[in-house]
C-alpha cells in the first residue's frame, strides 16, 4: 500500500510540474495588445514640446497642463476649452473599438473648477468638437472614452468640424496608413464663431469661450524610433488655421499656411524640442503636399 500510495504522490507531483511548466509558458506569451500598450505608454505625447510651457499646478488656471495617456493638453479653466491638445498617433494607437459617443465631464480637473458638462453645447448652433479625434483613439474602448471627455472639446462650427476637419483628420490616418507616424498639435485662440446658429462669443451663460480660430500642426516622419533625431529640414509639416465658421470650404488644403504665423497670433512655441536649425526651416515654410 506504501508503495502505491508513493506512486500515487509521484504522478500528481509530476502532473503539478507539467501544469506550472504550460502556465509559464503561457505567462511569457505577450499579445499583440500588450505590447501596443508597452508602447503607447513609452509614447511622449509633448515629446515635440509644451507649447505654452503649460504647468500642473492651479497657480496656472489660464494654461493648466494635463497629461492623459492619450493626450496631453492646456487646459484654460476661464474659457472652459483646451488651449491647445497634443498628441502622436501611430498604428498602436488605431484598433477596432466603435465611437463610444459618450460625452462627459472631466473628473481631473482641479476640485472647485466649473466643469463643462456634456449638455453645455445643447442648442448652441456649435459642435463639441474634438481636438484629438474619436478615431485616432480605437485600440481600445477606454482610449477612445477618454476622447469624448469635455476637457478634449471646443465649441466648433458644425460645417467646420463635420466637413474641413473631418476631411484633414482622415487625411492624418491616411498618411499614418502609409507608413508614417504623426505628431499633432491641435488648438484655437479668439473669441467669436459663426456657428448654425448665427454668431456667439461664448455658450453655456458664459462659462464656454467660442473661439475666433482653430488651428492644427501635423509633424510628418516615417514609422521608426528614436523620431526627434529623424526629423529633417525636409520633413513634411502641414500647419492650418481656420475661421470658426459654417461657410468654409470642405478642401482643408486652402487654409494652409506656415508654423511662425501661428506662433505670431498665439503667442505658442511650437516645435521647440526639435533643434534649432531644422526647427527654424520647418516653421517657415507653407506645405504644398498632396491633401488625399
Amino acid at each position: 500500500m506504501k508503495r502505491i500510495f508513493s506512486l500515487i504522490c509521484l504522478s500528481v507531483l509530476i502532473s503539478s510540474c507539467a501544469l506550472q511548466g504550460n502556465e509559464k509558458s503561457e505567462e511569457i506569451q505577450p499579445s499583440k495588445e500588450s505590447i501596443n500598450n508597452a508602447a503607447r505608454i513609452a509614447t511622449d505625447n509633448l515629446l515635440l514640446g509644451n507649447p505654452s510651457n503649460a504647468q500642473t499646478s492651479t497657480s496656472f488656471p489660464t494654461n493648466y497642463l494635463m497629461q492623459k495617456t492619450q493626450f496631453a493638453l492646456s487646459y484654460n479653466r476661464d474659457q472652459g476649452k483646451p488651449n491647445w491638445v497634443s498628441w502622436h498617433l501611430d498604428p498602436t494607437w488605431v484598433g477596432s473599438s466603435d465611437r463610444c459617443n459618450c460625452f462627459s465631464s472631466d473628473a481631473l480637473l482641479p476640485s472647485g473648477w466649473y466643469r463643462v458638462t456634456s449638455t453645455s453645447y445643447t442648442n448652441s448652433g456649435f459642435d463639441r468638437g474634438h481636438n484629438c479625434p474619436s478615431a485616432d483613439r480605437t485600440l481600445n474602448s477606454t482610449d477612445n472614452k477618454v476622447t469624448f471627455l469635455m476637457t478634449n472639446m471646443m465649441p466648433q462650427a458644425p460645417n467646420n468640424n463635420q466637413r474641413t476637419w473631418a476631411n484633414l483628420e482622415n487625411y492624418c490616418r491616411t498618411l499614418m496608413n502609409q507608413g508614417n507616424e504623426l505628431y499633432i498639435i491641435c488648438g484655437s485662440y479668439g473669441s467669436g464663431g459663426y456657428g448654425s446658429n448665427g454668431f456667439k462669443t461664448t455658450i453655456d451663460n458664459g462659462r464656454v469661450t467660442v473661439p475666433n480660430r482653430i488651428w492644427k500642426v501635423i509633424v510628418v516622419i516615417p514609422q521608426g524610433s528614436n523620431d526627434i533625431s529623424r526629423i529633417t529640414t525636409s520633413t513634411r509639416v502641414i500647419a492650418l488655421n481656420t475661421p470658426n465658421a459654417n461657410d468654409l470650404l470642405t478642401t482643408w488644403g486652402s487654409y494652409r499656411t506656415s508654423v511662425d504665423a501661428i506662433e505670431s497670433v498665439t503667442g505658442y512655441d511650437l516645435l521647440s524640442n526639435i533643434p534649432d536649425a531644422i526647427e527654424n526651416v520647418l516653421e517657415t515654410n507653407i506645405d504644398n503636399g498632396p491633401t488625399q
